[in-house]
């Protein structure tokens, strides 16, 4: 099990959990791009309801490829996205991993969504990729 504890960019969200890691990816997705402002979003699956929350957070409702509904809760008073619960994967929670108070550990094993990745983006490294998500 890891001890993840995090928060906001001005703490008034704040989490934490002791849980295992699922899976720890890179998502290339365009709404991703869009909702962090940046190349991609590096995400942290872990199992749904094994994380407390501290601090009001707002839900923006968006919608996966798969057509379901996919939740991305954020700050309301910094805008930080924090994490996000797809309809399409009922058993994950997926947090943003640039969240955590520890980012030391972090290790994408792997990238989604590949084919809405920016054309001047390389990441070397060995993660398996592959073009769709986990039909989220």
């Amino acid at each position: 099990m890891t001890k993840l504890v995090g928060g906001c960019l001005c703490n008034n969200v704040r989490y934490c959990t002791d849980t295992d890691v699922v899976l720890t990816v890179i998502c290339h997705c365009k709404n991703c791009q869009k909702q962090n402002g940046s190349a991609f979003s590096t995400n942290i699956a872990i199992g749904r309801g094994t994380i407390q929350f501290e601090g009001e957070l707002a839900c923006y409702e968006d919608v996966g490829d798969s057509g379901k509904k996919l939740n991305r809760y954020f700050c309301p008073n910094c805008g930080a996205g924090i994490y996000s619960e797809p309809e399409a994967i009922p058993d994950l929670t997926i947090l943003k991993a640039g969240t955590l108070d520890d980012t030391s550990w972090v290790n994408p094993t792997m990238e989604i969504y590949c084919d809405s990745s920016q054309s001047w983006l390389t990441l070397d490294n060995e993660m398996k990729k592959c073009s769709a998500a986990m039909e989220a």
